[in-house]
C-alpha cells in the first residue's frame, strides 16, 4: 500500500493576525512621552498669560509715588501717569483732591510743556492751620499739554507739594486720564481692603503716624526743605516699579520659551 503526500498549495497562505501584547510598544504619540508633548503648549500659554495678569498691574495704572507719608507733616508727592495705549497719547490729567480732609496747602510744580490750573472751593468748615482760618481750598488740579504729550510707552510725573497732612490712614485722589482720540479713562475706583484691585483704582495717599519731629520723614516740609529724602524715597520708588517690569519681561520671555519647546516637541513627537 502506497503513501500518498499532498501536494503543496501553489498559493502562499496568509500568516494569522497576532493580538499585540501587553508589552508591545504604542503608536507615536500615545504615551507618557507625547502626552506629556501635548500638554506643553497649553502650559507654556498658561504661564505667559499669567505672568501679564501679574505684571500688567505694577506699572499701568495712575499712582500716587511715594505712596505713603506722615500724618500731620508736609510731603511732595508725584501723581505717575502711564500711557496704556498703543495708538494716543495723554494729553490731560485732572486730579480731584478729597473734601473730607481738604489741606491747607496744595501748590503743583511746573512741568515743561504742560499747562497747569488750580481750582479752589468754599468749605464748609473753616479749617485752622498756624493760627489762621481758611474759608477755601484746593479741590482740583488740572495739567493740560501745552506742545508736550505722554506718548505710547512712555510715563510722566506730575509734583504737587500737599499739607498739612491729615491724621487719617489715607488719602485717596480721584483722576481723569485724557487721551487726544478724546478717550477718557476715570481712575475712582475705591480699593476694599483685603478685596481684589479694581479695573481703574484710584491713586492713594498712605498715612503713617507722625515720627515726632512734626513735619513728618523724609517729606518737604512748609519751607521746603528735607527735598533729598524726598529724592530717595521716589528713587526708591522708581527702583520698584522698574523691578516690577524686569520681573514681568523675564516671566513673559519664560513662558513664550515654554511654548515654542512645547510646539516643537509636539512635532517631533509626531513626526
Amino acid at each position: 500500500m502506497s503513501e500518498t503526500t499532498a501536494a503543496p498549495s501553489p498559493f502562499p497562505v496568509a500568516p494569522s493576525p497576532v493580538a499585540p501584547s501587553q508589552g508591545a510598544a504604542p503608536a507615536p504619540g500615545t504615551g507618557r512621552r507625547g502626552r506629556l508633548a501635548r500638554r506643553l503648549p497649553v502650559v507654556g500659554g498658561l504661564a505667559a498669560g499669567g505672568v501679564l495678569l501679574l505684571a500688567g498691574p505694577a506699572f499701568a495704572h495712575v499712582s500716587v509715588q511715594p505712596g505713603q507719608a506722615e500724618q500731620g507733616g508736609y510731603a511732595t508727592i508725584n501723581f505717575k501717569v502711564p500711557n496704556e495705549r498703543d495708538n494716543a497719547s495723554t494729553v490731560k490729567l485732572e486730579v480731584t483732591l478729597p473734601t473730607d480732609h481738604p489741606l491747607s496747602s496744595a501748590m503743583p510744580q511746573p512741568v515743561p510743556g504742560w499747562k497747569v490750573d488750580v481750582t479752589k472751593s468754599k468749605l464748609d468748615k473753616p479749617l485752622e492751620t498756624h493760627g489762621k482760618k481758611l474759608t477755601e481750598a484746593v479741590s482740583k488740579i488740572t495739567w493740560t499739554s501745552d506742545g508736550s504729550k505722554i506718548e505710547p510707552g512712555q510715563f510722566q510725573q506730575f509734583p504737587v507739594s500737599v499739607g498739612q497732612l491729615p491724621k487719617a490712614d489715607k488719602m485717596v485722589f480721584k483722576a481723569l486720564q485724557t487721551y487726544d482720540n478724546d478717550e477718557v479713562v476715570r481712575w475712582i475706583e475705591p480699593t476694599k481692603e483685603g478685596g481684589p484691585e479694581p479695573e481703574n483704582p484710584a491713586p492713594v495717599l498712605e498715612l503713617t503716624p507722625a515720627s515726632g519731629d512734626g513735619h513728618g520723614s523724609g517729606t518737604a516740609d512748609a519751607k521746603n526743605t528735607g527735598g533729598d529724602a524726598g529724592d530717595a524715597q521716589q528713587a526708591a520708588a522708581d527702583g520698584s516699579d522698574t523691578t516690577a517690569r524686569v520681573l514681568g519681561g523675564a516671566g513673559i520671555v519664560v513662558g513664550i520659551i515654554g511654548v515654542a519647546f512645547g510646539v516643537l516637541a509636539g512635532r517631533r513627537r509626531g513626526a
